[in-house]
């Protein structure tokens, strides 16, 4: 038993990166990415991991309700004291054709912008490499949902940097 909760805790170690870049893309800042992704990892390392799940999908999703719950702790702390949230320098970079054309501080300012639910599937499908149905799986929403925020993001990424106009011409 000892050996596979093991295997188990090695498979969390193997994944790291990949929870630390969607922590990133969630949280906007990596100050607050690496506390996500401590978080992520006590509560994984607490809990354990069913044996029947496949663990990068899982520890997504362990993250995604973390930072889920905590924008929801923020705001309650921002309402009760009347003082705005803290945002901070978002990080998150985004697909290789659009960062090419754009400068990081350009990629920076429009992802900001976006909905955290468009920032969350973009950074899944566009930098993870995860299929529509495995974003879908971690976000805990249909394929359809991932399909139409993902086209969403594109878009957003396209109007707000100016290339979907000079492609256009």
């Amino acid at each position: 038993m000892d050996r596979k909760l093991n295997n188990r805790n090695q498979e969390i170690v193997d994944v790291l990166p990949n929870i630390r870049r969607f922590a990133a893309s969630l949280t906007g800042n990596l100050a607050d990415a690496d506390d996500l992704l401590q978080s992520t990892v006590e509560r994984l390392l607490a809990k354990g991991l069913p044996a029947d799940v496949e663990v990068l999908p899982w520890c997504l999703r362990v993250c995604r309700n973390l930072w889920f719950d905590e924008v929801r702790a923020r705001k309650v702390r921002a309402d009760a004291s009347r003082e705005p949230a803290v945002i901070g320098e978002q990080v998150l970079q985004g697909e290789d054709q659009v960062i090419g054309e754009m400068t990081l501080a350009e990629v920076q300012g429009v992802l900001r912008s976006m909905s955290d639910d468009q920032r969350a599937v973009l950074e899944l499908v566009a930098v993870e490499g995860f299929s529509y149905k495995d974003a879908a799986s971690v976000l805990d929403i249909p394929v359809g949902t991932v399909m139409s925020r993902l086209a969403r993001a594109r878009s957003t990424l396209m109007e707000r940097s100016g290339i979907a106009g000079a492609r256009s011409t």
